[in-house]
């Protein structure tokens, strides 16, 4: 599934939360409460899954559904699926954990709930991350200014569902 036997990716589970909230504060400056993660665990389990190596967490992502308004035309309301946060640890980027987490996870939301969109916000310096999504068939949307606690702009990007089977083949 990706290149190395040792990955392997499952439903996050209460156990992980002190490996995933050292991989959000190891990785990004957006910090998260312990109560923030369970909420969202509690509410999502199916879009909070973690990405192990050789048993140690290196990878979460995690989402929830919201109703509102479409990313892709005014004044349509939605279900749609927001990518809250995702964070690959430095030494384990560049193997698909990241494509692989946010594939599956939209996918079983998808399945559970029939969500039309999913979305997420970007730091506009994430190159890494921009062409990932790009590559996954999000677009941009538009930018938020100042989103970000230190001031960075953030990107809308976004996209139709469902996914189609032909993205896992992709972009590897």
């Amino acid at each position: 599934m990706m290149g190395e036997l040792a990955y392997k990716v499952r439903r996050f589970s209460e156990a992980d939360l002190e490996s995933v909230i050292k991989i959000n504060r190891t990785c990004l400056p957006e910090n998260y409460s312990s109560n923030f993660f369970i909420d969202i665990y509690r509410s999502y389990p199916e879009g909070f899954l973690v990405a192990e190596y050789n048993g140690e967490v290196v990878g979460y992502i995690m989402c929830r559904v919201e109703f509102g308004f479409s990313e892709f035309g005014r004044f349509r309301l939605t279900k749609k699926i927001h990518v809250v946060s995702i964070a690959v640890m430095v030494q384990h980027r560049r193997k698909g954990l990241a494509k692989t987490l946010l594939t599956e996870a939209i996918k079983a939301l998808d399945r559970k709930y029939g969500c039309s969109e999913v979305f997420l916000e970007v730091r506009v310096s994430n190159q890494p991350a921009i062409n990932l999504y790009r590559k996954l068939g999000f677009r941009d949307i538009r930018v938020i200014h100042h989103y970000y606690i230190d001031s960075e702009d953030a990107l809308v990007m976004a996209r139709k569902l469902p996914l189609e089977e032909d993205l896992e083949s992709e972009a590897g």
